[in-house]
């Protein structure tokens, strides 16, 4: 009789450690989506923030060519992009701070993360809104679209 208990014993023990085992691998792995989540947001954020710096105030025409995704790259044709860039040339350099509306969405919970930013750009000649936005589907983040709204100085 005693044989037998032991080893009910050791068959629950057994069982324990394989909800145990279990438990740790699903909470590694929750750990590991939350910790990507959160890394392509922050990397979502800096490379929005970069894009409007590079194109605002730096005029900076190759940063924008390289990261265009393929939509944009036909939106944006070679004459279109150095319109933007000779626009925004012209336009000055925005007063500094450059306020920034920002949001990050996943389409997935964890996955295809997708980058909408609003600059409000305020110039000598004016002030502008750019609009952007930016995806990462394979291998880097790329500009998808960007719509930049002139509006008149106001008159005196």
């Amino acid at each position: 009789m005693k044989k037998q208990s032991v080893s009910h014993v050791n068959r629950s023990g057994e069982g324990l450690v394989v909800v145990v085992i279990l438990v740790l691998i699903l909470g590694a792995g929750a750990w590991w989506l939350f910790s990507t989540k959160n890394a392509s947001e922050k990397e979502a954020r800096a490379f929005g923030r970069q894009m409007i710096e590079n194109l605002a105030v730096k005029h900076d025409i190759a940063f924008f060519v390289n990261n265009l995704g393929p939509q944009a790259k036909s939106d944006y044709p070679p004459s279109m992009q150095q319109m933007v860039i000779q626009k925004l040339t012209e336009m000055g350099t925005p007063a500094q701070p450059i306020k920034i509306d920002e949001n990050i969405a996943f389409e997935s919970q964890f996955f295809s993360p997708r980058g909408f930013f609003t600059a409000h750009l305020n110039y000598p000649g004016g002030p502008t809104v750019m609009e952007l936005a930016i995806s990462h589907p394979v291998g880097k983040w790329q500009v998808d679209n960007l719509t930049i709204t002139w509006k008149a100085a106001p008159t005196q």
